[in-house]
């Protein structure tokens, strides 16, 4: 069996896509050293160091086993194999798939995000009417 070298540059660009982070968010989450360009260069190298993709999966909130070893071609072929989806329609797994239901009701992290944002709203009208008073305060003083 001959062992395939995963293209880690490559793989960076697909987990940074899928979560919705541009090249130049990533780059300031780096740090001063980084920008858009050198971004897409790290993207294009096939290997890359190591602490440089620890800290790439750790503003990713990535194993960096994923960056190492995630192989597209084989993901296709297992969503091919375990889904029936273009073909009959219906879009149900295989009898034979073998899957893990989620731990966490999707749902409820909707419901839970909502209830922080209604409550960072209202701590932002708050600080906006204490911002207010505290303008009116100095208007009348002057």
């Amino acid at each position: 069996m001959t062992h395939i070298k995963k293209h880690q540059g490559r793989n960076i660009k697909r987990f940074r896509e899928m979560l919705g982070i541009k090249q130049e968010a990533l780059a300031f989450e780096l740090g001063e050293d980084w920008n858009q360009k050198k971004i897409s260069l790290l993207e294009q190298k096939e290997a890359i160091e190591t602490n440089i993709l620890e800290q790439v999966a750790q503003i990713l909130r990535i194993p960096v086993e994923a960056f190492e070893n995630f192989d597209e071609e084989q993901a296709i072929v297992n969503i091919q194999n375990n889904y029936e989806g273009a073909n009959t329609g219906n879009g149900t797994l295989n009898n034979n798939a073998n899957y893990v239901d989620c731990a966490f009701n999707p749902i409820d992290k909707i419901v839970q995000l909502y209830d922080e944002k209604i409550v960072l709203y209202e701590r932002m009208l708050k600080e906006k009417d204490e911002m207010m008073l505290r303008l009116e305060k100095l208007i009348q003083n002057k």
